[in-house]
């Protein structure tokens, strides 16, 4: 267990980095306010971890840590967007209509939670 916490928080690590990076330099070379950075660091890690989760799928062969390490350490660390986007696809591709239900309310309130933490920070 000790050795699976260490390839995470190693991979987290990494694409946090990596996140703030290669963000930075998309959104110094675009001269706009959209947050262009984000869109690509985001679709960017929807592919990786559609790429490893397909390999694995098709029998190619990593370790467990290593799965880890890419998908929940360097995906999480490079996007959360990236397990948001697996797990709709997974609920999709199993035509389960909890899909909807579980795209919209994250959506719903995750901007919720984003306005009561700005309204709480306000109160300080």
């Amino acid at each position: 267990m000790f050795k699976m916490l260490v390839c995470i928080g190693a991979g987290s690590a990494v694409g946090g980095v990596l996140r703030f990076l290669v963000s930075r330099w998309i959104q110094s070379a675009v001269d706009v306010a959209f947050p262009w950075g984000t869109l690509v660091v985001n679709v960017a890690g929807c592919f990786i971890i559609g790429l490893v989760y397909g390999l694995c799928d098709r029998h190619f062969c990593i370790s467990p840590e290593m799965k880890a390490f890419l998908t929940v350490g360097f995906c999480g660390g490079f996007t959360t967007f990236s397990t948001f986007a697996n797990e709709n696809y997974l609920l999709l591709v199993t035509s389960n209509i909890a899909v909807c239900i579980y795209a919209g309310l994250s959506f719903a309130v995750g901007l919720l939670f984003v306005h009561l933490g700005y309204a709480f920070a306000r109160v300080f």
